[in-house]
């Protein structure tokens, strides 16, 4: 309906009493009320259930958990000393950051908080590549090899959780997870910078018409066409559809004017053979008949050595083979398969990896030398890796540890790599969101008043806490005290508190546990979380233990979920890991310091071990987790049935381990609102509507971890050393120092240590 049909429209008596109904009734008004009833400039629109223009305002603070710098101790001396101290601490510039946790609080913090100061002093977002779950057959799960066997590793409920949000009704539910998270890369692009969203077939008409309606269809600038296999088979005789054989990755702009640069095409084996022609200085060239050049043309390219005279006496155009580029256009069929191949040295244990060559071209298209770059949606950490290759900055974001932990690994591999070529690359650091709203996000459906939806939310939430205390053989607490406040149940004179289903245990949530405990006066109390904040332990637990409690955080497993397994008594709540470093002294230099890594412990467990050998077919093996050690189930087509352990020591479990030898030695320190100094721990972080607020810097209580020396499997090398390099205090003293671990699953587990040097 056009503007002038709108203000000629009148509305019929029937129309009329049907808005009245449905407006006391509180029923929703079909669309073309919409359109009759309100002035609306958009031409066309996405419009899918529940939608909403509400994005997320939530300021968090970041916590900063680990800083690695020069990646190890012992390497050659950077030639960036004017950006590194002798220790190989980065002391001034931009630092580039590995986020973990939820992109849409991530995304909404970096708008408004602190850290967008940061990012204006770096220059501006110049460049987004995101690549979202579009797969509604995709999930957090992971295949993990050990042993030369596969375990599937089930996702977390926290990425249980985000797998729902995104796909639990469908397109509708991606569109709107999807919607609120561009609004908010939107917001934060400088205004010469540019979006590149990957995206296949199930999505990539609704992702263009999101784009379109939040950037506006005047900054779309095309979209590239990547086809999976440069070689195709094309479509079998007997298919009934054509076969979708490309993904496309759409580019849109913040402003009118984005950074773009010519980007060359890499050039085929055929045609680097037909550079055959060789300058007496080794430059390879070809050549080609001059045609219709002038003879003025002609002395001015031989001018310029650009002119070949054959044995012959004829005349050629050189063209060099290390200046010749191809442009490069919008459909990419040199891109080597769908994916990375398994015998690429790129190659990850991450299903979504995306080949390096994608994203260089778009790194160097629409960014320039020194640019800032992010991708929310990091993966296995291409975009982070390729664009320090490239001489970028840039922010890498993602839900799921093991992504973290994986994006870790290969942008130390990265340092490395530079170090060793004398190239430069910068630090990097690992946060997260200090503090998480508590409120636990449970999926309510239907349409329900403010007041009916927190009343669903809090039944939801009670049988949530009910069912995990059923499953752990506690007693509810609100079953024996008629004000069983901050805990809800006991067990064997132990107060039980758990966390929140949604989110992360963090250090504010312990304090509180702390808080309660001694206003209650009990000093011992379990802490049971699906997840817990990276680097959270043991500072916390010295902290509670400082102050007479004895705190026990466990993990909650899946299996809670599973009736079946509650009412068998078959679910294990398991303890964190546990780690042992022995320091070796020297006898020669009073001051040096070797930390071994002496034992590691876990007590994971994925599934009911019983169960799995019952359900177990004849002629098929299955990899399951029980009590810390992985076995291989397997049952012979004669129905002979045999159980293998898969992890025989200890280091089977140890993916990564790194130390920092004077643990103390920096505060961790956050950013927050002068208006929260009276009572941090119980005020929000937002800042007030309508205004920035003024922060300022306030320390933790804990210290950042400084990644000094790291040891860590590789997909080429599985070996892992166990023993430091020798680490020289510059001063007599005790120092504390910390050791980090982090298992084939992603996850980390820190211990502290005392030595005393001199």
């Amino acid at each position: 309906m056009s503007r002038a049909e709108r203000k000629h429209y009148e509305l019929t008596d029937a129309e009329r009493r049907d808005l009245a109904k449905l407006l006391d009734e509180g029923k929703p008004l079909p669309e073309k009320y919409r359109f009759i009833l309100f002035e609306d400039k958009r031409e066309v629109e996405l419009v899918w259930n529940g939608k909403t223009r509400d994005v997320c305002t939530t300021v968090l603070p970041f916590q900063s958990l680990e800083h690695i710098d020069e990646p190890r101790q012992e390497a050659p001396a950077s030639p960036q000393r004017d950006l590194f101290d002798p220790r190989g601490r980065q002391v001034k510039g931009w630092t580039n950051k590995l986020i973990w946790g939820d992109n849409k609080l991530i995304l909404s913090s970096l708008k408004s908080g602190p850290l967008r100061e940061q990012i204006e002093e770096a220059g501006g977002l110049k460049l987004i590549y995101i690549d979202p779950p579009f797969d509604v057959g995709a999930d957090f799960s992971m295949d993990i090899e050990i042993g030369g066997e596969t375990f599937h590793k089930e996702p977390n409920i926290l990425e249980q959780i985000a797998y729902r949000d995104t796909w639990g009704r469908g397109a509708d539910s991606f569109i709107s997870m999807l919607y609120e998270r561009l609004v908010l890369m939107r917001d934060l692009l400088a205004q010469s910078g540019s979006i590149y969203v990957h995206c296949d077939w199930r999505v990539s008409a609704f992702v263009r018409s999101l784009l379109d309606e939040i950037f506006g269809r005047d900054c779309y600038r095309g979209e590239v066409i990547w086809k999976r296999d440069a070689v195709g088979k094309g479509a079998k005789r007997q298919a009934r559809n054509w076969p979708k054989t490309f993904d496309k990755v759409l580019a849109f702009s913040r402003g009118d004017s984005p950074v773009f640069n010519f980007v060359s095409a890499e050039l085929e084996d055929k045609q680097i053979r037909e550079f055959r022609y060789k300058d007496p200085d080794g430059r390879l060239f070809k050549r080609t008949t001059l045609g219709d050049y002038s003879a003025a043309s002609i002395q001015r390219l031989d001018d310029e050595g650009l002119i070949y005279v054959s044995s012959s006496g004829q005349k050629y155009k050189k063209y060099y083979l290390d200046e010749y580029s191809i442009p490069l256009d919008s459909i990419w069929t040199d891109v080597p398969g769908f994916g990375v191949a398994s015998s690429s040295q790129e190659r990850l244990p991450f299903p979504t990896q995306k080949p390096e060559l994608v994203l260089r071209r778009v790194i160097e298209a629409s960014s320039n030398q020194g640019d800032l770059v992010a991708d929310f949606f990091c993966g296995s950490g291409t975009t982070a890796a390729v664009a320090e290759k490239l001489g970028r900055k840039w922010i890498a974001t993602d839900l799921g540890k093991f992504a973290v932990h994986t994006t870790r690994k290969r942008l130390i591999g990265v340092q490395r790599q530079l170090q060793q070529e004398g190239k430069p690359f910068r630090a990097f650091e690992i946060l997260n969101l200090g503090r998480y709203e508590r409120q636990a996000y449970l999926n309510v459906g239907g349409r329900l008043s403010a007041g009916q939806k927190e009343a669903a939310l809090q039944e939801k939430a009670r049988q949530f806490r009910e069912l995990i205390l059923r499953a752990y053989k506690a007693q509810p607490l609100a079953a024996v005290s008629a004000d069983p406040g901050f805990f809800h149940g006991q067990s064997n004179g132990r107060l039980v508190v758990i966390g929140p289903i949604n989110l992360p245990v963090g250090r504010l949530f312990v304090e509180e546990v702390i808080v309660e405990c001694r206003k209650r006066g009990a000093s011992r109390v379990d802490l049971l979380a699906f997840e817990f904040e990276m680097g959270l332990f043991p500072a916390v637990l010295d902290e509670a233990r400082g102050k007479g409690i004895d705190l026990t955080p466990k993990y909650i497993p899946a299996e809670v979920f599973d009736k079946r397994a509650v009412e068998r008594g078959q679910v294990v709540f398991h303890d964190i890991s546990f780690i042992e470093a022995t320091p070796r002294y020297d006898k020669k230099n009073k001051f040096s310091v070797q930390i071994e890594l002496t034992d590691f412990s876990v007590y994971y467990t994925q599934g009911a071990l019983e169960e799995a050998a019952k359900s177990l077919k004849e002629g098929k093996s299955q990899v399951v987790c029980d009590g810390g050690q992985l076995y291989k189930l397997a049952k012979s087509k004669d129905g002979v049935f045999k159980r293998e352990r898969l992890t025989r020591h200890w280091t089977d479990w140890v993916d990564y381990w790194a130390v920092d030898f004077n643990y103390e030695s920096r505060k961790e320190v956050i950013k927050r609102p002068r208006s929260l100094a009276a009572d941090p721990a119980l005020a929000g972080f937002e800042p007030p509507q309508g205004a920035l607020a003024e922060y300022e810097d306030w320390w933790t209580g804990g210290y950042l971890f400084e990644n000094e020396w790291q040891s860590f499997r590789t997909r080429q090398s599985r070996e892992l050393e166990l023993k430091t390099a020798a680490h020289v205090y510059a001063q007599p003293g005790r120092y504390k120092v910390a050791v980090k671990v982090i298992d084939i699953f992603g996850n980390d587990t820190m211990t502290l240590l005392t030595v005393s040097v001199g």
